[in-house]
């Protein structure tokens, strides 16, 4: 913006009293309050106000503009103009991060949703080829029994793929869960990290459990009262312990973590998720042993799963998200040190 026209400052003005800062620079000889009474009382102005006036009158000029100047440089056109690229990118940047955020969303949505409804459709549709003449209520009382009647066709077809499948589904379910309970909203989930989940629960959890139940009744292949606590028993102790630590070193590769990372984390996490699960499981455990027959096990098990999923990735992702941000923060410590010194130096 260019300097005030002249038509701006008013006579008036210069003949206001000046503050002592001013009075003090221009040196005068005479008061600029003397001036100023002289004006205000009619009375003709000595000659010594006479020659301040006019030895001054520049410079009071100068001063006026230096003021007004200093109140308008705020609203400049010219900076604003300077700073109207940048303000933007800070509103582009803004406003790209939450169209990102919407866009994860729906895709999140959509995910969940057409998932959803896919699994919906198939159970609901198990006896269309059968519909013919059927009511409403026939489809929906013979779905059920025709589903477990298809599972069960799975079980004894391709037993490892049919629990491969299920724990699969399970363990990336249970993960949205643990996100939920941890504070994130329901369609802004971690993607990558749900899909880790249901990758370990579908190559190794459903094939393991598979050959474990079936390795367990082997090992107690005995009738007697006793046999339920102690499967319980091997169950919380042996094969939990196993199955812990294949999750969180899977998890860990998954997410592309150094070894030595991972078995320091599974060190800390190791007793604390082993107990844990002592909560849980021998409650569950004495129907699974003493009610459930062993191709329905891991059914039975993965519906209790969807508990122990959310505890595990909880447990998981909690002690590399704070090693993570662990590393991030002395990592900005140590370049924030290593700025000081530089600094230090530079002025030595």
């Amino acid at each position: 913006m260019a300097l005030l026209a002249p038509t701006s400052v008013a006579i008036p003005k210069l003949l206001l009293p000046l503050p002592s800062s001013h009075t003090k620079q221009l040196g005068s000889p005479v008061s600029s309050s003397a001036v100023f009474l002289d004006h205000l009382s009619g009375r003709r102005p000595s000659p010594n106000s006479i020659r301040w006036r006019r030895r001054n009158r520049s410079r009071i000029v100068v001063v006026s503009f230096t003021e007004e100047k200093e109140q308008v440089v705020p609203v400049n056109d010219t900076d604003s103009q300077h700073l109207g690229p940048l303000s933007s990118a800070i509103v582009d940047e803004g406003g790209g991060d939450e169209r990102g955020r919407i866009v994860s969303r729906g895709i999140n949505a959509a995910i969940v949703l057409g998932f959803g409804t896919l699994a919906v459709s198939r159970l609901l549709t198990i006896d269309h080829d059968y519909w013919h003449g059927w009511t409403l209520y026939e489809i929906l009382r013979y779905a059920p029994e025709h589903n477990w009647e298809a599972y069960e066709e799975a079980l004894k077809s391709n037993p490892v793929l049919a629990k491969m499948a299920i724990s699969g589904i399970v363990y990336s379910i249970g993960d949205w869960i643990a996100q939920c309970y941890e504070g994130k909203p329901l369609f802004e989930f971690d993607r990558t990290r749900m899909f880790r989940s249901g990758l370990v629960g579908f190559t190794l959890h459903g094939s393991l459990s598979h050959y474990y139940y079936q390795f367990c009744e082997t090992l107690f292949p005995f009738q007697g009262w006793w046999v339920v606590p102690a499967k319980v028993a091997f169950d919380q102790t042996v094969w939990a312990a196993i199955w812990n630590s294949i999750y969180f070193v899977a998890l860990g590769f998954l997410r592309f973590e150094s070894p030595a990372n991972i078995f320091r984390e599974l060190k800390a996490t190791f007793l604390p998720m082993l107990t844990a699960g002592w909560k849980l499981w021998p409650f569950a455990h004495l129907i699974t042993y003493g009610v459930v027959p062993v191709e329905q096990r891991l059914l039975w098990v993965d519906s209790v799963e969807l508990i122990w999923v959310t505890i595990l990735s909880t447990y998981s992702n909690e002690k590399s998200e704070a090693r993570i941000s662990d590393d991030a923060a002395s990592e900005t410590e140590s370049i924030s040190s290593g700025n000081s010194s530089s600094k230090e130096s530079n002025q030595s």
